[in-house]
């Protein structure tokens, strides 16, 4: 796979110089599955989103923020628009600013397939193949390279897989986590109001997700992701520069 560095789409801090995996966690403060966050492998919050009860996101707008608050991408659902098609903007949105990439379903492939266009970078465009409902996404870019990937948890001493609340996302070196997080956002509210089970079968409603302190402690005994993503995807390591 061809390594070279795509660079900072949202924010330079969270490009990474090799293969990273973050855990993350579907969860709220009040509500289970409304909110996210996101996991390093020593189990410190790198992203998080914080959703107050399910009507939050019919306001058609979502804030990805740092562990600290800081908000960096807000992504929001274009009206009208054919296609389900999402936009992602720096920071917290403001009135008349210019997008840095949109979200929307292909209309050419089948319905599991979106397509990414990045507005601040011409002629960078990424495909997303697979199901956000089954927890099995490629991101691809437009040499059909895989990026980044959505994947089931597996309880490496189990060997069993984790409920859909908690899934891993894998980053190949040089992709932006910030941007390839705000995707996900945009996956779970196109694709993500029912879950399907492995047989494509619709669920309602998944077992309770587990809580923050439980995700924790199962980081602290895991180590690396390395066994539990499958080929390609191997490793963990800091961003180029620390967390702002």
């Amino acid at each position: 796979m061809n390594t070279t560095t795509v660079g900072a789409i949202v924010e330079e801090g969270f490009v990474y110089t090799q293969e990273t995996h973050l855990t993350v966690l579907k969860s709220s403060l009040f509500f289970a599955g409304d909110g996210f966050a996101a996991y390093d492998s020593n189990g410190a919050v790198v992203f998080r989103v914080d959703s107050y009860g399910r009507e939050s996101g019919d306001t058609g707008e979502l804030v990805l923020m740092d562990a600290a608050g800081r908000c960096l991408l807000t992504v929001r659902r274009k009206w009208p628009s054919l296609h389900h098609r999402w936009e992602g903007f720096a920071g917290e949105r403001i009135s008349e600013q210019t997008p840095l990439f949109s979200v929307h379903r292909s209309s050419m492939i089948g319905r599991s397939s979106m397509a990414v266009e990045v507005y601040t970078k011409p002629g960078e465009e990424y495909q997303i193949d697979g199901s956000f409902g089954l927890r099995k996404c490629t991101i691809l870019n437009a040499d059909r390279e895989a990026v980044a990937e959505i994947r089931r948890k597996v309880d490496s001493y189990a060997n069993l897989e984790l409920g859909k609340e908690v899934f891993l996302l894998s980053l190949k070196p040089g992709f932006d986590g910030a941007f390839a997080m705000g995707l996900v956002l945009i996956l779970d509210q196109i694709q993500g109001a029912n879950y399907e089970d492995d047989d494509g079968v619709v669920n309602w409603a998944d077992s309770e997700p587990p809580s923050p302190t439980m995700l924790g402690a199962h980081l602290a005994s895991s180590g690396p992701f390395g066994s539990e993503i499958g080929p390609g995807m191997t490793g963990s390591s800091p961003r180029i520069s620390p967390m702002g």
